[in-house]
């Protein structure tokens, strides 16, 4: 197993991502030139984000929300910035192929606990900061047991139990799972949101 986590792992990760990211190329500038004219010139998302051991890279995603404020200069609500191909992009989870250029980079890993907001750092116990052991991930053990559905106690518990039985058997697993779940379109959000709630701490 340490094998496997300690190389092994980020030697498929980049073989994968880069077959990947190949394949996908044709979707991906379509996607891109389609969300272009959605948001008025701005396809992606990019944005910091705390990496294994909390270092911080910057997180590429297909941008699915527009910019609109309301009359005081403040962002409107999630669901009222979601665009019609947003919604699209982020139920079919298309926003996410971007991230393969961070697999690439090393920054990530396509199976590891999702990367969350520098914001949050502050506010984890020691329990929740071990999720920081391992690259964050595409998808995760937490996503394929709840996804955005899973409250964030549940979601922290997942994400440390991913990082204690890493294994390229579980690793398989997830996929074989996260594909079952983009499939059915589950636990995209929280019940009322468009987006997981966010952390307020402990």
């Amino acid at each position: 197993m340490q094998l496997y986590r300690n190389f092994l792992k980020r030697v498929f990760d980049f073989i994968v991502s880069l077959i990947a990211f190949g394949l996908l190329l044709p979707l991906f500038i379509l996607v891109t030139a389609l969300l272009y004219l959605a948001n008025q010139g701005s396809p992606f998302f990019v944005q910091p984000r705390p990496g294994k051991n909390g270092r911080i890279f910057k997180l590429v995603k297909f941008k699915t929300m527009n910019d609109k404020k309301d009359a005081a200069g403040n962002l409107l609500s999630d669901a009222e910035r979601l665009t019609a191909i947003g919604g699209f992009i982020r139920k079919t989870s298309l926003d996410e192929i971007p991230q393969l250029i961070n697999v690439i980079k090393g920054e990530m890993s396509l199976i590891g606990p999702r990367p969350l907001l520098v914001e949050y750092l502050p506010l984890y116990n020691d329990m929740q900061r071990r999720r920081h052991e391992v690259r964050p991930g595409i998808t995760g053990w937490a996503q394929v047991n709840g996804r955005n559905a899973i409250g964030w106690q549940r979601k922290f518990e997942l994400d440390v139990w991913y990082v204690d039985h890493v294994s390229f058997t579980l690793d398989c697993k997830i996929a074989f799972f996260t594909i079952m779940k983009v499939v059915k379109s589950e636990g995209v959000s929280q019940t009322g949101h468009v987006t997981m709630t966010k952390f307020q701490g402990n």
